[in-house]
């Protein structure tokens, strides 16, 4: 399916609250700081994103710690594997203070909180950041998750998006609760804001009731940006009538030009504009001065860095599924799969892109080191010739950025691969305008409200 593209791609940064990037050995990194229990950390970490024109900094969530490799966090605990996680609303807090234009994301989960709880967090960021707040929806994984939250099991993959589904039909209308022209202000009159235009929701549905109206006003965005990762078949389809940008883990071109296809026509079959939906691959970046010092670089973090067990935990962690009762070398099969509850996309993107058995060394892998996405190695011309080439054959709209060490990563990236995206007239050399939506080329949704106005 041919589609019109944008320009200029999309350059997201994918961020962890916590002692590790999605690269699990970035904490051992001798250029890593561990700042990440200091405020002052994210804000160096934006305002470096923002001197590069990234269009948004997202954060990644879990609501536990890896547990599910032998039914204990000892192995996440003893191996770094992601175990800390702060609370994401405090630290966009302080990067909506830091920062005045990059997007500002975090992930929130709608099998374990409220409706109203996420709509009315995302509205507030979206006011305090003056229009760059993004929610990156998740349906959560496993049962170290469920645990947490006074539930010993984890739901069903479709019962998830089932779900999430309702989820996001409450949260769109409370978000468009109140119209943007509700708020008068009258000191003279008295009156606050025009009653007909500020709506009560009234849902009752399978899963959730919600009365609304939101306490928050309409924000700058209309709606906050809305994030989405699903890589299964009803995780595309999910996707395609909610996500304003997706991001995948492809691990190769073709695998990633044909999921690309795929989503575009998803998105028009579900009635929407597939030009309004922007789709980006994770991948990482190894930039050296030379050839020869961005491969040196490479070769650690592909040898030394990650230990096998913490891959194996965050395996573990991700498929909802114990994998200390196989040996590395056994097959991931539709029987195995058939029992895991967790991210499943993930195995047969894979399978294609290693075209046979993937086994259990495979997955872990890939999880837990480079291979989780595309990897792009060289000076900063190379590897923007790289990512160019993705981008101007149809693999995707632009790129999540994961690092491989903190914050040195995004730093090289920034001096020497943004200056040659810029020469080349892919990336922008400054935001022109405020909002998220404005730095992806979204549209402002129009206010789709239900009920009649509520009566003061």
């Amino acid at each position: 399916m041919s589609q019109k593209r944008a320009d200029q791609m999309s350059l997201v940064a994918f961020m962890q609250a916590g002692n590790a990037s999605v690269y699990s050995g970035s904490w051992r990194h001798p250029a890593t700081e561990h700042g990440y229990l200091d405020a002052a950390y994210y804000a160096k970490v934006g305002r470096q994103l923002e001197e590069g024109c990234f269009d948004l900094m997202f954060f990644d969530d879990r609501l536990a710690m890896p547990g599910i490799y032998g039914q204990s966090v000892a192995e996440a605990v003893r191996y770094g594997a992601r175990p800390v996680k702060l609370d994401l609303s405090v630290v966009l807090g302080v990067l909506a203070e830091a920062t005045s234009h990059i997007g500002l994301g975090a992930t929130y989960s709608t099998t374990y909180y409220a409706p109203f709880h996420v709509a009315r967090t995302f509205a507030t960021l979206d006011h305090l950041s003056r229009g760059r707040a993004a929610w990156n929806v998740v349906t959560s994984v496993n049962d170290s998750e469920a645990q947490n939250f006074g539930v010993q099991s984890h739901l069903g993959h479709d019962e998830r998006y089932d779900r999430a589904d309702e989820f996001l039909e409450v949260v769109a209308g409370l978000w468009d609760s109140w119209e943007d022209e509700a708020i008068v202000a009258d000191r003279g009159s008295g009156q606050y804001a025009d009653p007909t235009k500020v709506h009560e929701l009234g849902h009752v549905g399978q899963y959730f009731s919600a009365r609304g109206p939101l306490t928050v006003p309409r924000t700058p965005q209309g709606r906050p940006v809305i994030l989405q990762a699903g890589s299964s078949g009803r995780g595309r389809d999910f996707a395609s009538r909610w996500a304003d940008l997706i991001f995948t883990g492809d691990p190769g071109f073709d695998v990633a030009r044909a999921h690309y296809a795929d989503q575009k026509q998803r998105i028009a079959e579900s009635g929407r504009d597939p030009q309004t939906v922007r789709i980006c691959p994770m991948a990482y970046a190894v930039v050296g001065e030379s050839e020869s010092h961005a491969k040196e670089r490479e070769a650690m973090f592909l040898e030394d860095l990650v230990h096998p067990m913490a891959s194996l935990t965050l395996l573990s962690e991700l498929m909802n599924y114990d994998f200390a009762q196989h040996d590395l070398d056994d097959p991931i099969t539709d029987d195995l799969l058939a029992q895991a509850s967790g991210i499943r996309g993930l195995v047969q993107g894979l399978r294609e892109h290693i075209g046979g058995t993937v086994r259990v060394r495979d997955l872990a892998a890939h999880r837990a080191t480079l291979l989780q996405g595309p990897r792009f190695v060289g000076t900063g011309p190379q590897v923007a010739d790289q990512m160019a080439a993705w981008f101007e054959d149809g693999a995707c709209d632009g790129f999540v950025l994961a690092a491989t060490h903190m914050p040195g990563s995004f730093e090289d990236f920034v001096r020497m691969v943004v200056p040659e995206l810029q020469r080349r007239g892919l990336s922008r050399t400054a935001y022109q305008g405020s909002t998220l939506r404005e730095h992806l080329g979204l549209p402002r949704p129009e206010s789709n409200h239900r009920g009649a106005g509520m009566a003061v």
